[in-house]
């Protein structure tokens, strides 16, 4: 498993998935951009199908990323497919998901056993999730570019404060 770590400054984090680009979307939108100013670091977690993306995210804040299922062999050979962010006394395992959408929590979470992590972020299912399962906070940020059973494009803001998490998902 691959470990990276970040010291952050304000404690914010930016999240995204499956934005896609270009095959389902054209581009990030500029509500995603506003966001995302300011914050310390983004995490992308996979389906990103044109590295230039992550350069876009770049200008804003540095960025770590996974490759998902959609994303070409390049990519997930310099991306990797799952990674441990260590923030500090906070650690945040980082993929995207496979399979059917219906229990992806759960598998996720089983890449994850013998870590001690306190939040898990994924994507695959484009759809928003956010729950707390024990001592990890689960999060989607759902789709930038192709939200689907009825979501609208999002992304999530992490924020770690006093060695607490705390996760919202946003409409874009």
């Amino acid at each position: 498993m691959q470990e990276v770590r970040y010291v952050l400054k304000n404690g914010l984090i930016g999240v995204v998935s499956d934005t896609h680009i270009p095959a389902r979307a054209s581009f990030l939108p500029s509500r995603l951009i506003g966001l995302l100013e300011g914050v310390d670091l983004i995490l992308h977690a996979g389906d990103i199908e044109e590295e230039s993306v992550l350069d876009e995210l770049r200008v804003l804040a540095p960025v770590e990323a996974v490759a998902g299922n959609m994303d070409p062999l390049y990519l997930k050979m310099k991306l990797g497919v799952e990674k441990i962010v260590h923030l500090g006394e906070i650690s945040l395992g980082l993929v995207h998901g496979s399979g059917i959408p219906r229990g992806a929590a759960d598998l996720v979470l089983q890449k994850f056993n013998g870590y001690r992590i306190h939040g898990l972020v994924f994507g695959h299912s484009h759809v928003p999730f956010l729950e707390q399962r024990g001592d990890v906070l689960l999060l989607n940020p759902g789709s930038v570019g192709d939200p689907r059973r009825g979501s609208t494009p999002s992304c999530a803001l992490l924020n770690i404060e006093g060695g607490k998490l705390q996760a919202e998902i946003i409409r874009l």
